[in-house]
Parts: C-alpha cells; sequence; structure tokens
C-alpha cells in the first residue's frame, strides 16, 4: 500500500480538453468522443475559469487576497484492504514501471515547427480520412515529416489495408476457404514502419500491431509506454485492455502502470476492463460510484453507462435499469450500451418497456447494430424468433465484429430448434472474442442438443475457465458428464457449483444426494439431504417440500449404519403429521421402529380430533 499525493485537475482539465483536439486531429474518434464526454460531465465551475473581474474597493492590497481555491481529484490515502475483492486497488508500483514523462522541450519545438510546415496537407488528409479515401491521404502525407503527419499516414495505411481483408473476406464467403476472421496481410509491414518509435501515438499503433499479430507482451509494453507520455488516449487503454485474458492478468499489470491505482484512468481502465471479461465485482461497483462522485466526474454518463454494465452482469437487473434510465433523462438519444437496456428489459419481460424502446431508437437510427439488437430482443420476447434473427443478421452485416447480435442469434435458433445455424452463429461469436464465456456456453448447449456431449464438454470446459465462479455452467457442466455415465466428474462439478451458489441453494444438493445414491455413497448422500432439511426449516418452507430428504435421512440412519435414531424419529415424525405424498412412508417406519412414537401421536391425534397422516 503506498500514499499517493492528489493531483490538481487544473493542469489535468487542459490535458482532456487537448486530447479532445488531439484524438479528433488523428481521426480517433471513440477516444475523442470519450475525452469530451468526461470532459463536459465536469460541472462548469471546475471545467471553465473564472471570468475576470474588476478588483474590489477596498484598502486591503490585492496580493494579500485569498486566491481561488483549485479543484483537485481527490486521491486519498486508501485504507487498507480487508477483502479479497479489494485486491485490485492501491498497490505498490512496480520498480520497473515508467515514469510519466513528456517528450523533451526540443524534440516538442521541432515537431511544432514541422507541424506548421505541414498544416495545409495534414488538414487536406484529415478530410481525405474522413471521406475514407485513405490512399488519397497516404499520398498526400508522402512528403511531410512531423509526426502527427506519421501518424496519419500509417494509420491510413492500416484502414486501407483493413478493407481490402475485408473485401477479400467476404469474396469467400459460404465457401469452405473463407478463414474465420479477415487475416490482414499488411500487419507486418506496418509494424516495421513504427518498430522504432518514440512517439506516443505511434507507440498506440505499434501496440494495436502487436496485439493483431498476437505478440501480447510486446504490445502490453509499447501500451505502457505510449500512456506514460499520453495517458488521456483513451484507445491506447482499449488497446492494452485488448492484452489481457482474464483478472490475474489485469491485478498483475496494475502496478506496472506509470499511474497510480487510484487515479481515476486506472479505475476506468480497471472496471472496462473486467466488465470486457464478464467478470466484474461489488468491488468494481463501488469504484463506479467512486468516479461518480463529486471528486471526480459527477455526470459522466460513460461512467454511469459503466457502472450499468456492472449492475447487470451482476445480475441487479432492477438497479441496472435504473442506471441506464438517468442516462436517458440527460440524453435520450445516447446509443452507446442502449442494447444492454435491452437485454436487461428481455430478461425481466418488461415487454411494454422494451416495445416502446424498439420505437423510440428505431427513429433515431435504424442502420445502428446495437438498434438492430433492440428490435430482435423486442421480437424475440414476443416469439418471433425468425423476425429476431433477421435482425440480429442485420447488425452483424452492419459491424461484423458486434459481438451480442452473433451470439443472441445464436439462441435465437436454439428456440428454433436449429442447432447447426445456431453452432455456426456461436462460432462467429467467438471468432470476434475468444474470452466472451456465453458464446462457448452456448456451443456447449447446442452440441447437448445434438446429443454430442464430448464435444458439449469441451465448450463448457472453456467457458468454465473463463467464468470460474459462474454456477449455472458447472450444473451443465456436471449434467453433461451424467448423461456419460461419468459420475464421479459430474460430482466434481456440481461441488465447484455451490461455491458460487447462494447458501440457501437445494437444487444443487438433492442433485449431489442423487449421484452419490447412484455410487452407493450413502453417508454422503445422507449429508446433503440433511442439509436440506436444515435449510428448508430455517426458512420455514412447508414440510411436503422437504418430506423426501427427511425420509431418506431417517432410512439412512435406521438401514445403513448411520445410527442416529433419534435424528430418525424426528425427521419421520415431522413427515407423518404433515400432507406429504411420503406419510404412509413415515408412518410404516414410525410402526416398524417406533412403535412408542406412533402410539403417542395417534393419542395426541385423537384428542385433537385429527386422524394420524394429518387429515381431519
Amino acid at each position: 500500500m503506498v500514499e499517493v499525493a492528489p493531483f490538481k485537475v487544473d493542469g489535468e482539465v487542459a490535458a482532456l480538453r487537448n486530447a479532445v483536439r488531439d484524438c479528433s486531429d488523428r481521426g480517433l474518434a471513440y477516444a475523442s468522443k470519450w475525452a469530451a464526454e468526461l470532459l463536459c460531465s465536469l460541472p462548469a465551475s471546475k471545467r471553465l475559469p473564472e471570468p475576470p473581474s474588476m478588483p474590489p474597493f477596498t484598502s486591503t492590497p490585492a496580493r494579500s487576497r485569498s486566491p481561488r481555491p483549485s479543484f483537485s481529484f481527490a486521491v486519498q490515502t486508501p485504507a487498507p484492504a480487508v477483502a479479497s475483492d479489494t485486491a485490485y486497488q492501491f498497490q505498490a508500483r512496480h520498480p520497473d514501471a515508467p515514469p510519466l514523462q513528456g517528450l523533451s522541450p526540443e524534440i516538442l519545438r521541432q515537431e511544432a515547427e514541422w507541424e506548421a510546415q505541414d498544416a495545409d496537407h495534414l488538414a487536406m488528409a484529415k478530410t481525405f480520412m474522413e471521406a475514407k479515401e485513405f490512399v488519397r491521404a497516404i499520398h498526400w502525407l508522402k512528403t511531410c515529416r512531423s509526426s502527427k503527419a506519421t501518424f496519419l499516414r500509417v494509420y491510413s495505411q492500416y484502414l486501407e489495408s483493413e478493407k481490402k481483408a475485408q473485401r477479400e473476406w467476404y469474396k469467400l464467403e459460404k465457401t469452405r476457404e473463407q478463414p474465420p476472421e479477415p487475416v490482414n496481410a499488411s500487419l507486418h509491414q506496418l509494424l516495421e514502419l513504427v518498430n522504432n518509435a518514440t512517439d506516443p501515438w505511434l507507440l498506440f499503433l505499434k501496440a494495436v500491431f502487436l496485439c493483431r499479430l498476437s505478440r501480447r507482451e510486446e504490445a502490453i509494453e509499447s501500451a505502457i509506454l505510449s500512456i506514460a507520455q499520453y495517458p488521456w488516449n483513451w484507445s491506447t487503454w482499449v488497446a492494452l485492455g485488448d492484452c489481457l485474458c482474464d483478472g490475474d492478468e489485469l491485478s498483475s499489470l496494475l502496478p506496472l502502470l506509470p499511474l497510480p491505482a487510484s487515479h481515476p484512468l486506472v479505475l476506468m481502465f480497471q472496471v472496462k476492463t473486467l466488465n470486457s471479461l464478464n467478470s466484474p465485482s461489488d468491488n468494481e461497483l463501488a469504484l463506479c460510484d467512486r468516479l461518480l462522485s463529486d471528486d471526480f466526474f459527477p455526470r459522466s454518463m460513460w461512467i454511469m453507462a459503466l457502472r450499468g454494465n456492472v449492475l447487470y452482469y451482476l445480475h441487479d437487473f432492477t438497479a441496472a435499469e435504473s442506471q441506464f434510465r438517468k442516462i436517458l433523462a440527460i440524453d435520450p438519444y445516447r446509443v452507446d450500451d442502449i442494447d444492454i437496456l435491452s437485454n436487461i428489459l428481455y430478461v425481466t419481460e418488461n415487454n411494454t418497456a422494451l416495445s416502446k424502446l424498439a420505437h423510440d431508437y428505431l427513429a433515431i437510427d435504424k442502420d445502428r447494430p446495437e438498434i438492430c439488437c433492440i428490435i430482435g430482443n423486442y421480437y424475440s420476447l414476443r416469439a418471433e424468433h425468425e423476425k429476431a434473427v433477421k435482425y440480429f443478421r442485420r447488425a452483424t452485416q452492419l459491424d461484423r465484429t458486434y459481438l451480442a447480435a452473433w451470439t443472441l442469434m445464436g439462441h435465437e435458433y436454439v428456440e428454433m430448434k436449429n442447432s447447426h445455424a445456431a453452432i455456426e452463429a456461436y462460432r462467429k461469436a467467438v471468432d470476434v472474442n475468444r474470452k466472451d464465456y456465453r458464446a462457448w456456453y452456448g456451443l456447449a448447449q447446442a452440441y447437448e442438443l445434438l446429443s454430442m456431449h464430448q464435444y458439449a464438454l469441451y465448450y463448457y470446459q472453456h467457458a468454465t475457465a473463463l467464468r470460474p465462479y459462474d454456477v449455472r455452467i458447472w450444473q451443465a457442466q456436471g449434467m453433461c458428464y451424467e448423461e456419460m455415465g461419468r459420475l464421479r466428474e459430474a460430482i466434481e462439478c456440481l461441488r465447484r457449483a455451490l461455491i458460487g451458489a447462494d447458501p440457501q441453494e437445494t437444487v444443487i444438493h438433492l442433485k449431489l444426494a442423487k449421484l452419490h445414491d447412484d455410487l452407493e455413497e450413502y453417508a454422503e448422500a445422507a449429508a446433503y439431504h440433511r442439509r436440506i432439511v436444515e435449510v428448508c426449516r430455517a426458512a420455514q418452507k412447508p414440510v411436503p417440500e422437504w418430506s423426501k430428504s427427511a425420509v431418506y435421512v431417517a432410512r439412512y440412519h435406521i438401514s445403513h449404519g448411520g445410527g442416529d435414531m433419534a435424528l430418525a424419529r424426528q425427521y419421520l415424525e415431522f413427515v407423518a403429521a404433515s400432507n406429504a405424498e411420503e406419510v404412509n412412508q413415515a408412518n410404516e417406519l414410525l410402526r416398524r421402529h417406533f412403535p412408542t412414537s406412533l402410539r403417542q401421536q395417534s393419542a395426541r391425534a385423537a384428542s385433537e380430533g385429527v386422524a394420524p397422516g394429518g387429515s381431519v
């Protein structure tokens, strides 16, 4: 744990404002929009300079008046961690972590001179890039010397090579020769252009190329060096997150960053990365609340959406919907992440709200993939699966990398009992992002529908590796093992499911009891049945819900060596005095093994005017 001094936002606001301009100048529209939203989320009093005013008429010398206090992100000294889920925060920086440092004054002076000379060509190249005429931008930037011109030229080459790869890929559509995703054969050549780069923007491109070439360690190094010189380019943080495969890698990376772990950029990166890995926790929810406090960005819609995503992945759908409603109240035309709200309305079966959402956003822009997903969810909730598939497919045509549409399309095909089409859709989702567990889980379920349990097992194992505490996936994998007759492995899977399950859960316990009984392990089976009885009695559930378990425990102690006859008698009396189906079994066992107890029960029932077994 380290103490980090607070930093003033006066300079940070200027840096954020510069980031809007610098990212826009380089064609990084997503990063520029992110910075602009973040900047405007600050209150005007903290964002805008104080207007000049005439000095008041006072005898007090002007220099003695108190200066206007500057606003600072209150980065407080953290308290010691008390739980494992705070392990990502406030780690001491690694001694090899690069310091924050800009370019030297000489380099900055030279770059400013070259940019002034290249200004007209840069402006023209920017217009060509906006028109997607990347070849023209490359041509007119060849003679320019500034780093900005080099960035635009290399970036244009990259975008043009991506266009070419996409065209070649679509030519092979529906053929065996089509690879899982477009292959950009120019990446090695592009990497050579930036291999010795020291400019932060070129280091960002280097990180992107290395990540695309699966050279993750080198990509991470380049991204960190870029952040050290220019922290407010959000595209670099996104590229860095793309290099990480799980939360453990994130935890190992945080001390290597040039910024302290309590810096808002690091907090946003942490939450965004864990959201993309589908594994946020209550800790990330607390980080979002901190980022939305008055000390940081209290009206940031981007951070609100980040918080809404965390709540969605935590399955707190009511709070998640409320969070997205707050965003819509601020900006009813914001499309980013609106598909998550439609997922929430779908899961909660709020047909009226989902219908209104689809109608409102269809009027805004029918050619956004997120809006196509809203309409697809609407038709899916109405059980019009063919129409839902049509809109999910439209979303993938608008954006081939739009993961949610591929996954949801697979779900629709499963509902239509078209397992082969479902498998194709889920495979596309895996090709887009191998770190998303939902596609792997969908593949496993599709293969189970085809009774291909060995294939299903393979995909379940991938899903559990990505979501080690997901109860549903462990249960499904356990059932798959059971179908294959591998009961011992099925038991292990269900035990893993219990780790993340509700403490009051009984279904998994019942399944475990059955599996142990099938293996003639009666003591283990009785232990799980007894747990079911205890949980149900503590929750004051009616006897019929746990009578089978009570009779099983009693039989174990009577006939299979348990030996606790008092417990057996108690459980049998509970069942015999109820209206459960097992009343006759309980009475028979009491009559045979506890005749005194049965006579006492009959006498008590007669005095109360009730026949044994609970009938009037």
